[in-house]
């Protein structure tokens, strides 16, 4: 069926991803059905794959705050699923990884900050609030924190998307529901 995409491996895809996969192993321990399907295209798997593991000036809890976000917003259950488990290896709990998801986190205001910041970014695509701006700065993030902040949002709204148009099946835990 021209609609459907199927779990694509290893000896399915041309030499240059085959070794594009061999990466992502390395660095994951599997493929993610997600970056598989990426491989439908010669070009796509190695650009996605060197942007989320391009450096960042975020810490693994701030990014995956933003990643927790960015999903939600965007209703991507697969990114969801995934990123609720690796927040929890962050150091998250379960009810902090929900309390992200539904716009803030009064566990940490600094936190807090970023949260609201990516919530207001990933739903309006700008700042209506500059107070919200300020308490970014004020919480002690920089400009380069902000500038990839908007990158990682850039990046999880690639993959949200690319899960909706492709349906592949998740293989993490399923994130809970939070109505």
């Amino acid at each position: 069926m021209k609609n459907e995409f199927k779990i694509l491996k290893r000896e399915e895809v041309s030499e240059k991803n085959q070794q594009v996969f061999d990466k992502i192993k390395g660095v994951f321990g599997a493929v993610p059905n997600l970056y598989s399907t990426l491989a439908y295209s010669e070009n796509a798997l190695e650009a996605y794959f060197n942007l989320e593991t391009s450096k960042t000036s975020l810490t693994t809890k701030d990014a995956e705050a933003v990643n927790l976000v960015v999903s939600e917003v965007n209703h991507c259950m697969y990114c969801l699923s995934a990123h609720t488990m690796i927040a929890k290896q962050s150091g998250f709990t379960e009810e902090q990884t929900i309390e992200v998801r539904r716009g803030s986190a009064t566990f940490d205001p600094r936190l807090d900050t970023l949260v609201k910041l990516t919530k207001q970014l990933s739903e309006t695509r700008h700042v209506e609030n500059e107070t919200l701006l300020d308490a970014f700065f004020d919480a002690g993030y920089t400009k380069e924190n902000l500038m990839d902040v908007i990158v990682l949002i850039g990046d999880r709204t690639i993959s949200n998307i690319l899960h909706a148009v492709t349906k592949v099946s998740i293989e993490f835990p399923l994130a809970k529901s939070i109505g």
